[in-house]
């Protein structure tokens, strides 16, 4: 059985003689929580805003449940919830109200409302007004509305923004239970530790491309970790490991070797202070998950 429910080819978005989404390739199987990650401006929204219809794709083509959206959007927005962006709500009602609003439109039963209040944790406080929420509490709030109609697929675009760490966390633990029901997930963030700690799968978006898209294992796998020794003559070491057919790059002060095993750090400690090298620091360094997102979208500093 085929359990990819999403799956797009080439999808491309221009705007003028802008290109948001570049022949993205996305894959997104059955009760999955797919992190879709990208510093702001990636395209992400963008591509978000074609998975729910809401704009059409300059080229390439989706398909969601096996069905092409295009054609069968109706059928297809059915089975889908979403929270794109901040959530909309009625301050003057209560938490409760505002879901009953959503219910009526959508003629959903009455008994649903309060599996998704319980669900998100807002029972205690579905009588209150809105306008006295917390935002972790609007979010939540938004999260129910999307999960009134019992989704194949809930749709999350920056569900964490602007939280505080308290907030942060609800949201998180609210979106990894999620799939216990065989729901999938779609979220996305510009935030590598919020994708890291809820995520299975991720896709990772640069400049409107996909430049990475694999389990959370495989990302993390990439995380290498390399010698940093410090020397009293970076040029002569690096002349002394080349000459023993040693790979070396003098960088920020310090030798980086890529070998790190105990055997091996010791013979180049021993083979450099034989000729005459002082050696004052051996150090194992590994890449962040940071330093990886950092390397693959070719950015620097703070996202």
């Amino acid at each position: 059985m085929n359990d990819q429910i999403v799956v797009t080819n080439n999808l491309t978005k221009k705007f003028k003689k802008n290109i948001s989404v570049d022949k993205l390739n996305m894959c997104i199987k059955r009760g999955q929580i797919y992190g879709f990650l990208g510093p702001n401006g990636a395209g992400k929204t963008t591509t978000i805003r074609m998975l729910l219809g809401l704009i059409q794709p300059s080229q390439g083509s989706i398909e969601i449940f096996h069905q092409n959206l295009n054609k069968k959007r109706i059928s297809i927005l059915q089975r889908i919830g979403s929270l794109v962006e901040s959530p909309t709500y009625y301050g003057n009602l209560t938490g409760r109200e505002n879901l009953e609003a959503v219910r009526r439109l959508r003629g959903i039963p009455e008994k649903r409302m309060d599996e998704v209040l319980e669900i998100v944790r807002l029972t205690k406080v579905a009588n209150r007004l809105t306008r006295e929420y917390s935002l972790g509490m609007k979010q939540r709030l938004g999260i129910a509305s999307a999960l009134l109609s019992e989704p194949d697929l809930l749709i999350l675009d920056e569900p964490t923004n602007g939280l505080d760490p308290s907030g942060i966390q609800e949201i998180r633990e609210l979106i990894k239970q999620l799939p216990e029901s065989g729901m999938s997930v779609l979220v996305s963030s510009h935030l590598l530790s919020e994708i890291d700690q809820m995520a299975t799968e991720v896709g990772i978006i640069n400049g409107g491309k996909m430049i990475f898209q694999d389990s959370i294992e495989q990302l993390r796998q990439k995380r290498k970790s390399l010698l940093k020794v410090g020397v009293s003559d970076g040029s002569a070491s690096h002349s002394i490991l080349k000459r023993q057919g040693i790979q070396s790059q003098w960088q920020d002060d310090y030798l980086w070797l890529k070998e790190t095993k105990p055997e091996f750090v010791s013979e180049i400690n021993a083979l450099l202070v034989r000729s005459g090298i002082s050696v004052y620091r051996l150090e194992e360094v590994t890449k962040s998950l940071e330093d990886i997102f950092l390397e693959l979208t070719g950015t620097e500093g703070s996202l």
